[in-house]
């Protein structure tokens, strides 16, 4: 089939689907709703429009609120920080930079996931730019050692170059080990005041969602039914599918591909001036 006039390709191949009536929305916004519960009505507006649907955010909350699909986020906590030791710790690098790349700021900290007898602990890194888990470790106790697997993960996956590593003043993140390991890889240390979780919000974010999202979901009984459960959360949701309103409605993955796109086709552009 030949394109015609000044279409692009894209435009041309596509076709909007129109203004669907309630009743098809409903089925649409539950289906949603259901795959990501803690979606308030803005984030799923951005989703039905990628679906190629003509509705505005009005019209979408007035139907979940009929339906009774707006979302009441659960809150629990548990005290994971134990900043009451003797080791070093490290200024606030972070406190007014804004990144404007990705692997400039990584964010790390620690959460617990309830199981039927005992808790299990996820240590993860969230890149500070693009909000993507760039690493992540779990295990059945608060040791360093937990830490620092996700933070070789992290390590074994992404660019460190100039790049700032922020927590709070955990003994976890203290520990000889762990920062042996970000002075070998030139990877400067930040970490928040006691007691200011403010800096490290955007990570705290990301547990609130894998609770509301996955954790609350399922309820596990076991340590096994957690790692086979949050890695594919977190490589498959999370990163790959779920929209963040801080970064347009993309996803983390889609969002990163867009800024190297863009760099990549700067650098070739340049290439040419200086040819």
């Amino acid at each position: 089939m030949q394109n015609s006039g000044n279409i692009s390709r894209l435009t041309y191949y596509y076709k909007s689907k129109g203004k669907p009536s309630d009743a098809d929305l409903v089925g649409k916004i539950e289906k949603i709703a259901l795959e990501y519960p803690s979606y308030g009505y803005r984030r799923i507006t951005a989703e039905l429009k990628r679906q190629g649907l003509k509705v505005n955010h009005k019209r979408v909350y007035r139907i979940m609120r009929s339906q009774n699909l707006l979302c009441r986020a659960r809150k629990s906590f548990k005290i994971t920080t134990n900043s009451a030791h003797s080791l070093k710790k490290y200024p606030n690098l972070i406190e007014n930079l804004t990144p404007a790349r990705p692997d400039q700021i990584w964010h790390a900290d620690i959460t617990y996931i309830r199981i039927a007898t005992s808790f299990v602990y996820l240590a993860a890194l969230i890149d500070g730019f693009s909000r993507r888990v760039v690493g992540y470790g779990l295990a059945r106790t608060l040791s360093a050692d937990l830490t620092l697997e996700a933070l070789l993960d992290a390590i074994s996956k992404r660019n460190t170059e100039d790049l700032i590593h922020h927590s709070d003043q955990g003994i976890q993140y203290c520990s000889s080990d762990y920062v042996e390991v970000l002075k070998e890889h030139g990877i400067e240390i930040s970490m928040s005041g006691k007691a200011n979780p403010y800096d490290n919000a955007k990570i705290e974010s990301f547990f609130r969602t894998l609770k509301v999202e996955e954790v609350y979901m399922f309820e596990y009984e076991t340590y096994q039914e957690v790692v086979s459960r949050i890695p594919y959360f977190i490589e498959e949701v999370y990163n790959k599918k779920r929209l963040h309103s801080s970064l347009g409605y993309l996803p983390p993955e889609e969002f990163e591909n867009i800024i190297n796109d863009k760099k990549e086709k700067n650098k070739s552009h340049q290439l040419v001036l200086t040819s």
